[in-house]
């Protein structure tokens, strides 16, 4: 069952309650036409499916591993497009602020402020969020256990809010890669807050030389479905149309044409789990 605030958000849709939730978008917004397009197929592939769905894009990315990577179309023309997608289609949106003063800004366009793995112990960004009122999604940052992001979560909560969730992203193996380990789920659990799994970033493989970031999309649908088999209350699935031509991290989204089929197979999982 979703939690009362995650109820709240979804209440636009007509969903299945024992069904997981949906995080999914592309990495950035890198243009209305294609936000408007992805928001389109994966809303209909829902909302047949009774999926709860969250629409999911950054509108900055901070921490692109080139100074030339493209980072965004501007803050107000990315915030405005992610707006415009959940009027549109009645959506609950999500993206990452990375500084305290981001926080305020972001919550009157969105509706789940996104704590970016690499700055999950700033308090002053958890405090600055949970202050906004909004649903704050904390990613585990990629050097802690599961059990260790119960301070995050004191954090929010001791700033009055109990709107939090936390997501699994993978942990740092060696300088390139990421491994994901499924026992962070229950773990992180045990906070008595919903717990997602990232399927695509736990796939990067960062720090390339190239100053491009890898990764390993073909094992998308084997990450989402042992999350889904080990409880997982939420799947997080970046996608694109064409992700060879994605202006941020393409090696890691899932084609959007993929997405339909993956979803029918993890429903299948959920049923025979709970």
């Amino acid at each position: 069952m979703l939690p009362d605030f995650l109820s709240d958000l979804c209440k636009k849709q007509s969903y299945n309650p024992d069904n997981f939730f949906l995080i999914a978008g592309p990495c950035i917004v890198e243009s209305e036409e294609m936000v408007m397009e992805i928001a389109d197929k994966v809303y209909s592939i829902c909302k047949r499916l009774e999926i709860p769905y969250i629409f999911k894009a950054s509108y900055r990315k901070a921490n692109r591993t080139s100074a030339n990577s493209f980072t965004g179309l501007g803050d107000n023309t990315g915030l405005e497009l992610i707006k415009k997608v959940g009027l549109t289609y009645g959506l609950p949106t999500t993206s990452d602020v990375h500084a305290a003063d981001e926080t305020a800004i972001a919550a009157k366009y969105i509706d789940v402020l996104q704590i970016p793995a690499f700055l999950c112990r700033q308090t002053d960004l958890l405090v600055a969020a949970a202050e906004t009122g909004k649903v704050v999604n904390v990613k585990k940052g990629q050097f802690l256990s599961g059990p260790s992001m119960k301070f995050a979560v004191e954090k929010i909560q001791k700033a009055g809010n109990n709107k939090v969730m936390l997501t699994e992203r993978g942990t740092t193996f060696g300088y390139q890669d990421l491994v994901v380990d499924y026992r962070n789920i229950p773990w992180m659990k045990e906070q008595n807050v919903p717990v997602i799994m990232d399927c695509t970033h736990s796939l990067q493989q960062p720090n390339q030389t190239s100053g491009v970031t890898g990764g390993n999309p073909q094992l998308i649908a084997t990450i989402a479905k042992a999350a889904t088999a080990t409880g997982a209350d939420g799947l997080f699935i970046e996608t694109h149309p064409n992700p060879a031509v994605a202006k941020s991290d393409g090696a890691n989204m899932l084609r959007l044409d993929l997405l339909e089929p993956l979803l029918e197979q993890l429903l299948r999982i959920r049923k025979a789990v709970i």
